[in-house]
């Protein structure tokens, strides 16, 4: 089925059949003005979550209801929020707000701005990079050199360790392992499901590496400096996560966010090195047999200064702050079924999760009968490997793929607070000004949110809503709802382009 004349004439025979189809039934059934309000008001979430109830808001300080709202008055008869989900693959709208809050997050903190005060722009700042230990040789593309050219070297299980290859960077073998029965699969999966672990106590480190530096007791560190980091977390082709991060140097901390700082860059990217170099975890053994393992960082610490201590404007400098903002933030959403090709490596490690998984379960069991079981339990009583099996989509890795210390920069709740906010006003403003005839009033609407802001802290919103369900009724509509935001997506691309 083509799409119909009408609609082809409105733009949307760019369209699939099924998406077409969806069109036309919903404007046959005079849906279609009422299923776009609704689509647009969540930007074209592709999964939205569709609830039922009603919300009010009350004056803190009188108890009077200050305004009333009802599901039943909403276009589709529900509510409709957004998905949320932060992975390109699910939701390209949603994870494009996810990268732009990643962008304003780590902008923010370099530049100041949503409450950050400028003065950030003047302290010192590197960029960090951290990466898994190896596991085994695997394929590689080397900057396009050859993979392995190991000669005729073969391992004990007489496979040869050579690759005289030049992988493209989209080959699927990159990433796999030269002798999969070499590979260490069982120990991959240990480091990536405690690499938060080792992140933590890094980054606690770098605090005790600093006041060593300063000659100043630990306790007292703060008082002289305070290292605040943003970061974000990306999948190797190998299937090993690995951490990119902004580490800002300020003042102490009693005087704010991006207080004037009097140590240099160099103290801080000493005690970065100093700190991930030596910082471990001892892993518990994942079977009866099996042994602890000390787990520690890759030996590749990449740590490039961006800033020395005061705004730059060098558009030939090899790194800028803005370049890493939008660096963190585009892998910020980056799936991990996109970034490590889908194959028997993959399924391995999803494999030895499930394995560890599910001795965990039989250990735990064996426990509540009574029996006394050898590999030991964290602090909660549980088995430290029973809840591995909910990570194994990702690889083993169960930590936040973006995150940021307290006082580096706005936080997400704030701008999601934020947002929302002006879209309310915005399309209130945007209605009264249709009614009237009129082009919308920004005045208004800058008076307008800052009014708010200030109810905000006299008035609370109390709600009564019921699950109905996630998604929208049909696959043409999800379609509609893809090709909408794929379009968003390269309207805002386009107008990026011509500033």
């Amino acid at each position: 089925m083509t799409a119909p004349a009408h609609l082809q004439q409105q733009g949307l025979d760019g369209l699939t059949e099924r998406a077409a189809s969806a069109v036309y039934d919903l404007t046959t059934r005079g849906a279609l003005g009422k299923f776009t309000e609704a689509a647009s008001r969540v930007g074209f979430c592709q999964r939205p979550i569709r609830l039922a109830g009603r919300a009010m808001t009350v004056d803190t300080r009188t108890g009077e209801a200050t305004s009333q709202y009802s599901s039943a008055d909403a276009p589709l008869g529900v509510l409709l929020t957004r998905c949320g989900n932060r992975r390109e693959s699910v939701c390209t709208s949603c994870s494009r707000v996810y990268a732009r809050d990643t962008f304003e997050m780590i902008r923010c903190g370099l530049e100041g701005g949503k409450g950050v005060p400028e003065r950030v722009a003047e302290n010192p700042l590197a960029f960090v990079t951290v990466t898994a230990p190896s596991f085994g040789p695997v394929h590689s593309t080397r900057g396009g050199r050859t993979c392995h050219p190991r000669g005729n070297t073969t391992c004990p299980h007489g496979r040869s360790l050579s690759c005289t290859k030049t992988h493209l960077k989209d080959d699927p073998a990159v990433g796999s392992p030269i002798c999969p029965d070499c590979y260490d699969y069982l120990g991959h999966v240990v480091w990536q499901y405690h690499a938060p672990e080792l992140w933590r106590r890094a980054i606690q480190d770098v605090s005790r590496q600093l006041a060593a530096r300063l000659g100043v007791p630990v306790s007292k560190v703060s008082k002289v400096v305070s290292r605040q980091y943003g970061r974000t977390a990306e999948m190797q082709a190998r299937g090993a996560v690995h951490f990119h991060a902004l580490f800002r140097l300020d003042g102490p901390l009693d005087e704010g966010i991006g207080a004037a700082c009097g140590v240099g860059v160099d103290v801080m990217v000493d005690a970065i090195e100093a700190a991930f170099s030596r910082a471990q975890v001892q892993a518990p053994p994942t079977f009866e047999h099996d042994q602890s393992r000390v787990l520690r960082w890759g030996e590749q610490i990449d740590i490039r200064v961006v800033r020395e201590g005061s705004r730059t404007d060098d558009p030939d400098a090899p790194i800028t702050g803005e370049q890493v903002a939008a660096y963190l933030a585009k892998y910020s959403t980056k799936d991990t079924s996109l970034a490590v090709p889908d194959g028997a490596h993959v399924h391995r490690i999803k494999q030895t999760c499930a394995e560890v998984h599910e001795a965990a379960i039989r250990r735990a069991e064996s426990r509540r009968a009574g029996e006394e079981v050898a590999v030991p339990v964290d602090s909660e009583g549980r088995d430290h490997y029973v809840l591995i099996g909910k990570w194994a989509k990702e690889l083993g890795y169960r930590g936040h793929y973006s995150s940021k210390s307290r006082c580096y920069s706005v936080t997400y709740r704030t701008l999601r607070r934020r947002r929302a906010r002006f879209q309310q006003v915005m399309q209130e403003e945007t209605e009264r000004a249709q009614r009237a005839g009129k082009p919308v009033d920004l005045a208004a609407v800058e008076e307008a949110l800052l009014s708010q802001e200030d109810e905000s802290e006299t008035s609370v919103v109390i709600g009564v809503w019921e699950f109905v369900g996630v998604g929208w009724t049909n696959q043409g509509e999800v379609e509609i709802a893809t090709a909408a935001a794929a379009r968003a997506r390269e309207y805002a691309q386009l107008r990026a382009g011509k500033q």
